[in-house]
């Protein structure tokens, strides 16, 4: 498991698993990085895992970003990550700048 970090704006890569096992430790990270940058997009092309945590996480994200009234959204996505959006028809809601 990895990510990098560039922020203003701030820009994620992640890669391994986004789940319940790994979520609760980039939640602080990223919330942070919200609030320091200006806004928040996420390459999550290289995670190979994701699930219910990893989604609420996302979705805590874009609340976050509504309230402060910053950009986020998820820009390349794996095949894992992209099935997950479809299944739950969340696709354009987490697009990269969907949440202007």
């Amino acid at each position: 498991m990895q990510h990098s970090l560039r922020r203003s704006p701030a820009q994620l890569a992640i890669e391994g698993a986004l789940c319940v096992y790994t979520a609760a430790r980039y939640k602080a990270d990223w919330l942070d990085a919200m609030r320091d940058g200006d806004g928040l997009e996420l390459d999550l092309s290289r995670v190979d895992e994701i699930d219910s945590a990893g989604l609420q996480l996302l979705l805590l994200l874009r609340r976050e970003a509504q309230a402060q009234g910053k950009p986020f959204g998820v820009g390349a996505r794996s095949a894992a990550v992209d099935d997950l959006l479809s299944f739950c028809n969340l696709n354009d809601e987490l697009d990269a700048g969907a949440s202007r």
